[in-house]
Protein backbone atom coordinates (compact mmCIF):
# COMPACT_ATOMS: atom_id res chain seq x y z
CA UNK A 1 0.00 0.00 0.00
CA UNK A 2 0.95 3.34 -0.46
CA UNK A 3 1.60 6.29 2.12
CA UNK A 4 -1.88 7.58 1.10
CA UNK A 5 -3.59 4.09 1.51
CA UNK A 6 -1.83 3.86 4.75
CA UNK A 7 -3.45 7.25 6.18
CA UNK A 8 -6.98 6.15 4.89
CA UNK A 9 -6.43 3.17 7.06
CA UNK A 10 -6.12 5.28 9.72
CA UNK A 11 -8.13 7.69 9.35
CA UNK A 12 -10.60 4.30 8.90
CA UNK A 13 -9.70 3.00 12.08
CA UNK A 14 -10.18 5.94 13.97
CA UNK A 15 -13.22 6.59 12.92
CA UNK A 16 -14.07 3.32 14.08
CA UNK A 17 -13.25 4.01 17.68
CA UNK A 18 -15.49 6.89 17.29
CA UNK A 19 -18.13 4.42 16.87
CA UNK A 20 -17.43 2.18 19.39
CA UNK A 21 -17.66 4.45 21.96
CA UNK A 22 -20.77 5.89 20.61
CA UNK A 23 -22.64 3.74 22.77
CA UNK A 24 -25.46 2.56 20.45
CA UNK A 25 -26.48 6.19 20.54
CA UNK A 26 -27.36 6.00 16.20
CA UNK A 27 -30.37 8.20 16.56
CA UNK A 28 -28.99 11.12 18.27
CA UNK A 29 -28.70 14.07 16.45
CA UNK A 30 -25.25 15.29 14.63
CA UNK A 31 -23.79 18.84 14.19
CA UNK A 32 -24.94 18.14 10.00
CA UNK A 33 -28.28 19.46 9.89
CA UNK A 34 -30.97 17.26 10.35
CA UNK A 35 -28.56 13.98 9.98
CA UNK A 36 -28.13 11.24 12.82
CA UNK A 37 -25.48 9.68 13.87
CA UNK A 38 -26.39 6.74 11.87
CA UNK A 39 -26.90 8.76 8.71
CA UNK A 40 -23.54 10.34 9.32
CA UNK A 41 -22.07 6.27 8.94
CA UNK A 42 -24.37 5.55 6.27
CA UNK A 43 -23.15 8.22 4.04
CA UNK A 44 -19.21 7.60 5.01
CA UNK A 45 -20.01 4.00 3.71
CA UNK A 46 -22.33 4.85 0.78
CA UNK A 47 -20.11 7.71 -0.59
CA UNK A 48 -16.96 5.45 -0.14
CA UNK A 49 -18.21 2.75 -1.97
CA UNK A 50 -20.29 4.76 -4.72
CA UNK A 51 -16.86 6.49 -5.74
CA UNK A 52 -14.72 3.08 -5.33
CA UNK A 53 -17.82 1.25 -8.18
CA UNK A 54 -17.30 4.56 -10.37
CA UNK A 55 -13.88 3.64 -11.13
CA UNK A 56 -14.86 -0.39 -11.63
CA UNK A 57 -13.30 -1.38 -7.92
CA UNK A 58 -16.21 -3.27 -6.32
CA UNK A 59 -15.31 -3.48 -2.56
CA UNK A 60 -18.17 -6.56 -2.67
CA UNK A 61 -21.21 -6.98 -1.31
CA UNK A 62 -22.40 -3.45 0.73
CA UNK A 63 -22.48 -4.80 5.10
CA UNK A 64 -25.44 -4.94 6.87
CA UNK A 65 -25.93 -1.98 8.69
CA UNK A 66 -27.78 -3.43 11.85
CA UNK A 67 -24.43 -3.48 13.79
CA UNK A 68 -22.95 0.17 12.44
CA UNK A 69 -19.51 -0.76 14.04
CA UNK A 70 -19.80 -3.85 12.34
CA UNK A 71 -20.87 -2.59 9.24
CA UNK A 72 -18.03 0.17 9.30
CA UNK A 73 -15.22 -2.14 9.92
CA UNK A 74 -16.24 -4.45 7.32
CA UNK A 75 -16.39 -1.53 5.35
CA UNK A 76 -13.05 -0.68 5.84
CA UNK A 77 -11.55 -3.60 5.52
CA UNK A 78 -13.20 -3.85 1.83
CA UNK A 79 -11.73 -0.62 0.64
CA UNK A 80 -8.15 -1.81 2.23
CA UNK A 81 -8.01 -5.06 0.26
CA UNK A 82 -9.32 -2.57 -2.81
CA UNK A 83 -6.35 -0.33 -2.15
CA UNK A 84 -3.92 -3.07 -2.15
CA UNK A 85 -4.80 -5.02 -5.15
CA UNK A 86 -1.82 -4.81 -7.05
CA UNK A 87 -2.11 -0.72 -9.32
CA UNK A 88 -5.01 0.20 -7.44
CA UNK A 89 -3.66 2.64 -5.45
CA UNK A 90 -1.48 4.59 -8.00
CA UNK A 91 -4.36 4.36 -10.52
CA UNK A 92 -4.65 7.62 -12.01
CA UNK A 93 -7.83 9.20 -12.85
CA UNK A 94 -9.27 13.02 -13.70
CA UNK A 95 -10.76 14.06 -10.71
CA UNK A 96 -12.87 16.89 -9.83
CA UNK A 97 -9.94 18.62 -8.23
CA UNK A 98 -7.58 17.64 -11.06
CA UNK A 99 -5.62 14.49 -12.15
CA UNK A 100 -4.89 12.73 -8.93
CA UNK A 101 -4.68 8.91 -7.44
CA UNK A 102 -7.26 6.45 -6.29
CA UNK A 103 -5.00 6.01 -2.74
CA UNK A 104 -4.95 9.76 -2.72
CA UNK A 105 -8.81 10.33 -3.40
CA UNK A 106 -9.33 8.05 -0.70
CA UNK A 107 -6.93 9.67 1.93
CA UNK A 108 -7.51 13.24 0.93
CA UNK A 109 -11.24 13.27 0.33
CA UNK A 110 -13.02 10.54 1.26
CA UNK A 111 -10.22 9.97 4.57
CA UNK A 112 -10.74 14.09 4.88
CA UNK A 113 -14.53 13.76 4.96
CA UNK A 114 -14.13 11.11 8.14
CA UNK A 115 -11.94 13.08 10.34
CA UNK A 116 -14.94 15.71 10.24
CA UNK A 117 -17.41 13.43 10.53
CA UNK A 118 -15.59 11.97 13.44
CA UNK A 119 -16.17 15.37 15.31
CA UNK A 120 -19.51 15.24 14.17
CA UNK A 121 -20.77 12.03 15.74
CA UNK A 122 -18.03 12.43 18.51
CA UNK A 123 -19.73 15.67 19.77
CA UNK A 124 -23.31 14.00 18.98
CA UNK A 125 -22.73 11.22 21.28
CA UNK A 126 -20.56 13.08 24.48
CA UNK A 127 -17.21 12.10 23.63
CA UNK A 128 -14.23 14.37 23.16
CA UNK A 129 -12.90 15.35 20.01
CA UNK A 130 -9.35 17.04 18.31
CA UNK A 131 -6.84 16.92 16.46
CA UNK A 132 -3.36 17.92 16.95
CA UNK A 133 -2.00 21.05 15.23
CA UNK A 134 -0.02 18.83 12.49
CA UNK A 135 -3.11 16.80 11.39
CA UNK A 136 -5.30 20.31 11.75
CA UNK A 137 -2.33 21.97 9.25
CA UNK A 138 -2.62 18.75 7.32
CA UNK A 139 -6.59 19.20 7.06
CA UNK A 140 -6.16 22.82 6.20
CA UNK A 141 -3.64 22.13 2.95
CA UNK A 142 -6.46 19.67 1.87
CA UNK A 143 -8.93 22.19 2.40
CA UNK A 144 -6.98 24.62 0.74
CA UNK A 145 -6.29 22.55 -2.46
CA UNK A 146 -10.59 22.57 -3.14
CA UNK A 147 -11.08 26.69 -3.13
CA UNK A 148 -14.85 27.86 -3.37
CA UNK A 149 -15.24 24.02 -4.07
CA UNK A 150 -14.91 23.63 -0.33
CA UNK A 151 -18.36 25.30 0.44
CA UNK A 152 -20.11 23.80 -2.72
CA UNK A 153 -23.62 22.23 -2.26
CA UNK A 154 -23.29 19.54 0.24
CA UNK A 155 -19.76 20.02 1.25
CA UNK A 156 -19.36 22.34 3.87
CA UNK A 157 -21.22 25.37 4.83
CA UNK A 158 -19.36 28.59 5.20
CA UNK A 159 -16.98 29.18 7.65
CA UNK A 160 -17.89 30.46 11.46
CA UNK A 161 -16.33 32.99 13.49
CA UNK A 162 -13.90 31.96 16.42
CA UNK A 163 -11.95 33.63 18.98
CA UNK A 164 -8.13 34.57 17.93
CA UNK A 165 -6.79 31.86 20.58
CA UNK A 166 -8.73 29.30 19.66
CA UNK A 167 -7.55 25.45 19.16
CA UNK A 168 -6.41 23.94 16.43
CA UNK A 169 -9.45 21.82 16.54
CA UNK A 170 -11.50 24.44 16.75
CA UNK A 171 -10.51 26.78 13.81
CA UNK A 172 -10.68 23.28 11.69
CA UNK A 173 -13.97 22.97 12.26
CA UNK A 174 -14.74 26.72 12.49
CA UNK A 175 -13.45 26.50 8.92
CA UNK A 176 -15.97 23.53 8.07
CA UNK A 177 -18.92 25.73 8.91
CA UNK A 178 -19.31 23.79 12.52
CA UNK A 179 -20.16 25.50 15.48
CA UNK A 180 -16.85 24.53 17.98
CA UNK A 181 -18.88 24.82 20.87
CA UNK A 182 -21.74 22.67 19.37
CA UNK A 183 -23.50 19.83 21.96
CA UNK A 184 -26.50 18.46 21.90
CA UNK A 185 -29.64 19.24 23.65
CA UNK A 186 -30.22 18.54 26.61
Amino acid sequence: MTTSAQDFTARADAFATILDRADGRWDAPTPCDDWTVRDVVVHAIETERDFLERQDLSPGPAPDLADLPSAWREHAAAVAEVLSRDGVAEKEYDGYFGRTTIAATMADFYGWDLVVHGSDIARATGQEWSVTDEEAAALHRTADGWGDALYSDGVCAEAVPVPDDASASDRLLARLGRDPGWAPAA
